[in-house]
């Protein structure tokens, strides 16, 4: 198999599950692309007792005619396999194939879970009963599901109240890549690409694995982007409508909040969302928000010293946002379309805002650039009020030390300069936080920025942490 990139502790412990001394029940679950059947397919060599895959908005009729098929393929000494009526009777099939191993562990591997669960067909509930009444008690199984909605994994799955309820021995939540994770995979393809180049691309793309296997390492970041966003056959452009609708079952809605907050970037309240979307105020909203956050679209945060029910969602995901950004209104009969906004000061805008959102997935590295990497903190944002309505700061650090960490991130193609204009407008954020929140704790400004700063009085006079883009690939 392929060396395996960034997912090392994942292999590791699917890997070990041949040595357990019972069976094993592993829920993987991660959004569409980011490697998952990839990691099993590596971790048991591509070895399985039995294989399925569910079917994108598909029947029951058809699930088990799928499932019918691949019992087949992997019962070659029976000559007639039924189709199987429903759920229990194809599972019954499963066990009776199963029974006839003489491999020490048996390898199910059931992908897509969530697409064979069509409704009222039992599927559920066969499961249960399969692993409850007859894998589970035994010591050689080991049933591998994953899934991309992961909603669906989580509520119906993991967190089931019937009868798979703590049933999962291992669950495995697969992120896409760092930035650390991503430059491993670029050097293990001998890719010259800086931390710079691996920046932008991961600004318009995330780590997302299967994204980043389109990349020609031959061309420079921004040809790559200008290929695969904005030429007639890129991959990136067609992707956004795709995603989300083999995510989500009536992904209108899911559409309409992601283009929603896409407009706002200190985000929006779960009731502005509701009226900016034009979506039904009921629970449906909410599991919406909730599958978009867990799926890694969305995040949910409380603006700093604010209550749960002042929380704010923000839309996170590099490509989504780029999407809506640039590619979705863009005509692709403009050849070099993003090479020549080269200056654009849209693009100025874009990439300051993605930057942004690159930092606050990589808080742990700053925390550890900031060496208080083993200080209790509560991470957060601020957005000022009253006289104080548009000062903003990206990220607050409130340490347990009795310090707190302003951080502002600045994207820039050279070494950032504090301007007279801008030491101003920093001290007149900092005098706001202090007034509104009324705390007493040290305020340490921290600027994240590409090249670092410009030495001059005012940035040896303000700031106390001048962290360079390279802190986040550690």
């Amino acid at each position: 198999m392929d060396k395996l990139i960034g997912r090392e502790k994942e292999y590791l412990l699917l890997s070990k599950l041949k040595e357990n001394a019972s069976s094993s029940f592993v829920a993987i679950y991660g959004r569409r692309r980011v490697g998952k059947t990839y990691l099993i397919r590596n971790a048991f060599n591509n070895k399985f007792e039995f294989q399925l895959t569910g079917i994108a908005n598909s029947n029951t009729a058809q699930q088990l005619l799928n499932f019918n098929i691949a019992i087949k393929k992997f019962d070659s000494s029976t000559e007639h396999h039924p189709i199987a009526k429903n759920w229990l009777e194809a599972f019954q099939q499963l066990v009776t194939l199963l029974e006839k191993s003489k491999n020490k562990k048996k390898i199910v591997f059931l992908d897509e879970l969530p697409w064979l669960d069509t409704a009222r067909s039992g599927f559920i509930q066969a499961l249960e009963h399969f692993w409850n009444s007859w894998a589970s008690p035994r010591n050689d199984i080991i049933l591998v599901v994953c899934g991309s909605a992961a909603a669906w994994m989580i509520n119906k799955l993991i967190n089931n109240k019937g009868g798979l309820h703590n049933r999962i021995t291992h669950r495995i939540r697969l992120n896409p890549f760092t930035l650390s994770q991503c430059e491993a995979y670029f050097k293990n393809r001998s890719a010259k690409f800086d931390h710079y180049q691996i920046l932008l691309i991961y600004m318009v793309m995330g780590g997302i694995p299967f994204y980043l296997d389109q990349i020609d390492t031959s061309q420079s970041a921004d040809q790559n982007i200008d290929r695969l966003c904005f030429q007639q056959d890129g991959l990136l452009r067609g992707e956004f409508n795709n995603l989300f609708h083999a995510l989500f079952r009536k992904a209108e809605g899911y559409i309409s909040i992601v283009e929603a907050l896409s407009v706002k970037g200190k985000g929006l309240t779960r009731n502005e969302i509701i009226k900016a979307a034009r979506i039904t105020n009921n629970g449906a909203a909410t599991l919406m928000l909730k599958e978009l956050e867990e799926s890694h679209f969305i995040r949910k945060y409380a603006p700093f010293n604010k209550k749960e029910k002042m929380s704010l969602y923000q839309l996170t995901d590099p490509y989504s946002l780029f999407y809506l950004k640039w590619i979705k209104n863009s005509s692709e009969l403009d050849r070099n379309n993003w090479i020549k906004q080269l200056d654009n000061p849209k693009k100025r805008a874009w990439s300051g805002y993605a930057f942004e959102q690159v930092c606050l997935e990589h808080i742990d590295q700053i925390k550890d650039a900031l060496g208080i990497s083993a200080i209790e903190t509560r991470t957060s944002s601020w957005i000022g009020q009253g006289d104080n309505q548009g000062a903003q700061i990206d990220l607050v650090i409130d340490r347990r030390d009795r310090v707190i960490n302003l951080c502002e991130m600045k994207f820039s193609i050279r070494p950032f300069t504090i301007t007279k204009s801008y030491a101003e407008t920093l001290a007149t954020k900092i005098d706001a936080f202090k007034e509104q929140t009324k705390t007493k704790s040290a305020i340490y400004l921290t600027l994240v920025t590409t090249f670092g700063l410009v030495s001059n009085s005012y940035a040896s006079s303000m700031i106390q942490n001048d962290l360079e883009m390279d802190i986040l690939f550690k």
